[in-house]
């Protein structure tokens, strides 16, 4: 049984599962892939970016709560974006992907136990990060995210 911290995070963690297919509700391929703040990503790759971050942060999670202090890798987001075709991807299916990869990752955080949520692991950049702090992390990634991708919607005109 989680402590009401670890079973509200866990809670805000699985309600951000539906906000990439939020995003791009009712958008047309065209306004997917349009730039409509220049100088930002599309609204593709928003969402792109935020299905390979919570495939990191699912690997991240499972690897701190299964090793002792392992290394968490960081990954370059931009080189990302522009080489894994992410133009070209199914945005409904990677919004699936992340709705899917987040309920899993929420089913499983609720069988860990309390004290498990302290078990950590160095990332590159970071330091030092917990099971704890990982959780916060991709909580807060998705509202970072979020405000964006309402920019993205009004300037589109939605």
């Amino acid at each position: 049984m989680s402590s009401p911290e670890i079973s509200s995070l866990i809670a805000a963690f699985e309600a951000g599962a539906t906000a990439p297919a939020r995003w791009a509700a009712g958008l047309s391929q065209q306004q997917l892939l349009a730039a409509p703040i220049p100088g930002t990503w599309s609204m593709q790759t928003l969402i792109l970016h935020m299905l390979e971050s919570d495939l990191a942060a699912t690997h991240r999670m499972r690897r701190v709560v299964a090793e002792d202090m392992p290394l968490l890798i960081a990954y370059d987001e931009t080189l990302a974006s522009k080489r894994l075709a992410y133009d070209l991807a199914d945005a409904a299916q990677a919004a699936d992907l992340f709705r899917a990869t987040r309920a899993f990752t929420a089913a499983w955080l609720r069988t860990v136990p309390d004290a498990d949520f302290t078990r950590a692991g160095i990332h590159n950049q970071r330091g030092k990060v917990s099971l704890l702090d990982l959780l916060r992390i991709y909580i807060d990634h998705v509202s970072h995210h979020e405000k964006f991708a309402l920019a993205k919607r009004r300037a589109l005109g939605l």
